[in-house]
């Protein structure tokens, strides 16, 4: 098994778990808590 075939594997994990992580997940999450979400993240550490 090579270096390479390794790092292939993992960005295809990485892709697949990016495509699974859409806009409407994104959503769903701010829905049941929104700090918990990315964008409650995100608004937290926002610059005024």
């Amino acid at each position: 098994m090579s270096g390479t075939t390794s790092v292939d594997h993992l960005e295809q994990n990485v892709t697949t778990a990016a495509v699974q992580l859409d806009d409407q997940a994104m959503a769903d999450l701010d829905k049941v808590d929104p700090a918990a979400g990315i964008r409650g993240f995100r608004n937290r550490f926002r610059r005024p």
